[in-house]
């Protein structure tokens, strides 16, 4: 499949658009996770889950007011399918709570609610408990294995293209981090450990982008040395339009299928991956190569006529003296 074929797009000239608008989105997620908190899954934060599927249809109110005398701030939301009568409980986790034995207690203590405030029948079909020593140590090697993806990615581009590639790979990186994290926090998802290797994911997808469009401007770069580093760019972007478009459309089409049929478990994850694919199309199209060019710095000689640079590839040089068309 072919399409952009001959697309002249100027993208380039909307790249501080771009920036102010990434920037207040960005913006409008610190404002929430200041505002509400960011929330943390039980694989970081710690704590008691359970998942209760009734026998008849119940409020979640009529759950949170069974499990009132209960300390801490509980978290009953409803699972899955409202005709499945399944609600998720959450307790955190108690202070000294760290052994076994006190985690299991958490799961009797739900029952026990459950059972005095005269809820129809119900069963325990899951249940899930995490020390706070745990949640530590999984948040920790979270952050640990983001950044040090980040660093790899730097170093990476740093010596295959050039450190000013390199910055602004990394800043279309962050920025799709960044936009992760707040559309989670605006809908309310939890940050948990699928999350986090949501983030992986994307990051890599992001700079794998982010190569390909880097990877054509260094080969243009060869061809029109006399060009303006921007119109460089903005060709490259052209060039490799359909094959950024049908890549992040494939991929956008089979994660969506996940996030309506993969059932309650994998919204989170679906959720976040339908945002980066999204953010990272767009940093990469947008961020990474304006970033590029403002550190670059690159103009045309003085004195000298533009010349329309689709012009100026047109004819290729090869090997022999040749001329070969680009396509």
């Amino acid at each position: 499949m072919q399409i952009f074929t001959n697309s002249n797009f100027d993208f380039i000239r909307w790249r501080w658009h771009a920036i102010a608008l990434s920037l207040a989105v960005i913006l409008a997620g610190l404002g929430v996770v200041v505002a509400k908190g960011m929330p943390l899954g039980i694989d970081f934060s710690g704590g008691t889950l359970v998942i209760a599927k009734f026998t008849q249809p119940v409020t979640e109110d009529a759950v949170r007011n069974a499990l009132a005398p209960l300390p801490g701030e509980k978290v009953v939301q409803q699972y899955g399918d409202a005709s499945a009568n399944e609600v998720l409980i959450r307790l955190p986790q108690v202070a000294g709570a760290e052994q076994g034995f006190n985690l299991e207690q958490g799961s009797r203590d739900i029952q026990s609610a459950l059972d005095k405030a005269g809820l129809p029948k119900y069963e325990i079909i899951g249940r899930e408990f995490v020390g706070p020593t745990i949640g530590a140590d999984l948040q920790r090697k979270g952050i640990y294995a983001t950044l040090l993806s980040i660093f790899g990615i730097t170093a990476y581009i740093a010596v295959r293209f050039r450190f000013s590639f390199a910055l602004g790979a990394i800043a279309a990186t962050f920025h799709d981090v960044f936009v992760v994290f707040t559309f989670l926090a605006i809908f309310g998802y939890e940050l948990s450990l699928t999350v986090v290797a949501d983030i992986l994911t994307i990051t890599g997808y992001s700079v794998n982008d982010t190569i390909v469009i880097f990877d054509r401007v260094r080969e243009n770069s060869r061809l029109l040395r006399r060009e303006p580093l921007e119109r460089v760019v903005n060709l490259s972007v052209n060039q490799t339009l359909g094959r950024t478009v049908i890549t992040a459309g494939t991929t956008f089409l089979s994660v969506l299928a996940l996030f309506l049929f993969g059932g309650e478990v994998l919204h989170g994850f679906a959720f976040a991956m339908l945002v980066g694919i999204i953010s990272g199309t767009y940093s990469t199209v947008f961020i990474a190569a304006a970033i590029a060019i403002i550190l670059s710095g690159r103009k045309a000689p003085a004195g000298r006529a533009a010349v329309p640079v689709e012009e100026a590839v047109a004819e290729r040089p090869r090997k022999g003296g040749r001329n070969v068309r680009v396509s």
